[in-house]
């Protein structure tokens, strides 16, 4: 039997977003090029607020949850994912919107599957992550705990 990561906690759908301090949304083009502009997007934005979380991490989880959104969320209904950043004392958070109902079940992959990863690195990396309906699909959220001691650094 392998040796599974760490799980974190996973919030039901029915919990209120937080307040933020800093907010920013943007709608991708579900296609090939949607996690390289989310990757962008991430690195932007922790370099303009100065947010004290580990960027490799934000942009490695960023773009595993919009590339399921791409490959898994768009296919009925809707030709674009919809990224949400917010930031307040304690986290950022990131929703990645589609137009699927069908909410992420947490599995484990095969040890010779190509794919199938995505949310235990999402599981093992972030302080929290779950899901929720909303009127147009669904969202998949991660939260990162803020680090007062990490100074920003340049997103490579």
């Amino acid at each position: 039997m392998t040796q599974m990561a760490p799980t974190r906690p996973y919030r039901s759908p029915v919990l209120p977003l937080p307040v933020a301090w800093h907010a920013f949304r943007m709608p991708l083009l579900a296609d090939l090029t949607a996690a390289a502009s989310a990757r962008a997007v991430i690195e932007d934005v922790i370099r303009a607020w100065r947010v004290p979380v580990d960027a490799d991490v934000a942009v490695l989880l960023t773009s595993e949850l919009v590339t399921n959104a791409v490959t898994h969320g768009t296919k009925e209904t809707d030709e674009f994912v919809l990224l949400a950043v917010a930031c307040d004392a304690a986290v950022l958070r990131v929703d990645v919107h589609d137009g699927s109902g069908y909410l992420p079940v947490l599995d484990i992959a095969p040890a010779d599957a190509e794919t199938g990863r995505g949310l235990l690195l999402v599981t093992s990396l972030s302080a929290e992550w779950g899901s929720y309906r909303t009127s147009a699909g669904k969202a998949v959220y991660f939260t990162l705990e803020l680090q007062p001691g990490l100074t920003s650094r340049s997103v490579s």
